[in-house]
């Protein structure tokens, strides 16, 4: 199949969360099940989210769909495009672009792997697409309430082959890496007071003088209530409440012991081994979102918990209830509930090698030969038969 893809490709660098790692990770997984992953040249994907809504992004979406239409016409005049697969946020989003692809004959699905962190409904630019890729269990009631075709597949995810085999030795302590956020400080700092023994690599982690307290601003009554008409615009009464909450009950984490701070991986090559060779690859699924306390976090399965079974690692996560969709839990991975129940299993990993290998190599079987890229697509093209046939057959019945 040729299948036509716009992963939040991009030249340069944006300030916004890492996005460059999406491209190989779709591309690759195409062309290791046998499609050919077309690019419309010269788009910047993802210079769409950092344009604030206004006319330089609605210039931006203008010439970019305009690129994607000239493209897709282009090639449509050579062989057929069987689909459009991307993964866009709304703002990128140019809804008559998405209906006039698909009068083309090109079916487009969209993934997104936000859901549960970033929307309360799904947003209505989203409605066009003839099917969605949801990676997160606790985003399917929002997809059904919208009577949205959808697809529940895990985090897109590919590695290279040299990669793919359990790692001969354990080179580095139990270990997570990633950036400091207030709900990881929390739950670590707490683990740490618990017993636990690992290491933390990532930007953010080094103390600072603040102890977690948030520094002292200026600031007027007219600006405050300003502030809180956005956030009840954009987030809702309950995003009001939490901020307000988070005023009044602040989480001040402790401090991490110093020892615990390690440097974070110099690059792709570097961040991959210490994952395989850590002796526990830590996971957490709990985020920062308007929505919910700090005091009771949302928590969903992320991308590193595909990732890091993938690599090769003994895996360590925060449970939420996606996670037995994917792994089987307690022989595949092992997961926590609590800042204790991390110290007490990763006490256990930690003392029991042979466990620790067996864990491995299930995780890493089961991850490379249901939840790659190439099981995913295959599913996706299957469940788009299926919605063609339900179409095919109203379309009939309307005719009676």
């Amino acid at each position: 199949m040729r299948i036509l893809v716009s992963c939040q490709q991009s030249a340069q660098r944006h300030p916004v969360p890492a996005y460059k790692f999406w491209r190989p990770y779709f591309v690759h997984g195409l062309e290791e099940a046998g499609h050919e992953a077309l690019e419309v040249p010269g788009i910047d994907w993802a210079e769409g989210l950092v344009r604030p809504p206004g006319a330089a992004l609605d210039l931006w979406r203008s010439r970019t769909w305009e690129s994607v239409r000239a493209f897709a016409r282009a090639e449509l005049r050579q062989r057929p495009i069987d689909l459009f697969l991307s993964y866009l946020y709304p703002k990128q989003i140019e809804v008559g672009a998405i209906g006039d692809l698909q009068r083309m004959g090109i079916p487009c699905v969209n993934f997104f792997c936000d859901n549960v962190r970033e929307f309360c409904n799904v947003p209505r630019e989203y409605r066009p697409f003839a099917l969605h890729w949801v990676p997160e269990f606790e985003a399917l009631p929002m997809y059904r309430a919208a009577g949205l075709a959808h697809i529940h597949a895990p985090m897109p995810c590919w590695i290279p082959k040299n990669l793919r085999s359990v790692p001969a030795t354990e080179t580095e302590p139990a270990t997570f890496i990633g950036s400091a956020d207030i709900l990881r400080r929390d739950l670590l700092s707490r683990a740490s007071q618990a017993g636990a023994r690992f290491k933390v690599r990532g930007p953010g982690w080094a103390p600072s003088s603040s102890n977690g307290r948030e520094p002292a601003r200026s600031w007027s009554l007219s600006g405050i209530i300003a502030n809180q008409f956005v956030t009840l615009r954009s987030q809702g009464v309950m995003a009001l409440l939490r901020k307000m909450e988070s005023r009044i009950r602040p989480l001040y984490p402790a401090p991490l012991p110093l020892d615990i701070i390690a440097a974070a991986p110099a690059g792709d090559t570097e961040y991959s081994r210490i994952i395989r060779e850590a002796t526990v690859c830590l996971g957490i699924n709990r985020v920062p979102t308007a929505r919910h306390s700090n005091h009771a976090p949302l928590r969903y399965s992320r991308l590193r918990d595909i990732q890091g079974p993938m690599l090769g690692a003994c895996y360590l996560t925060e449970w939420t209830e996606g996670l037995s969709y994917l792994f089987e839990v307690g022989s595949e991975i092992e997961a926590y509930r609590t800042p204790e129940e991390l110290a007490d299993k990763l006490d256990e990993l930690t003392l029991d090698v042979e466990r620790r290998r067996a864990m491995r190599a299930r995780a890493q079987q089961r991850a490379l030969n249901e939840h790659s890229v190439p099981c995913s697509i295959a599913r996706i093209i299957h469940q788009l038969g299926e919605c063609e046939k339900v179409t095919c057959a109203a379309s009939r019945i309307g005719r009676l």
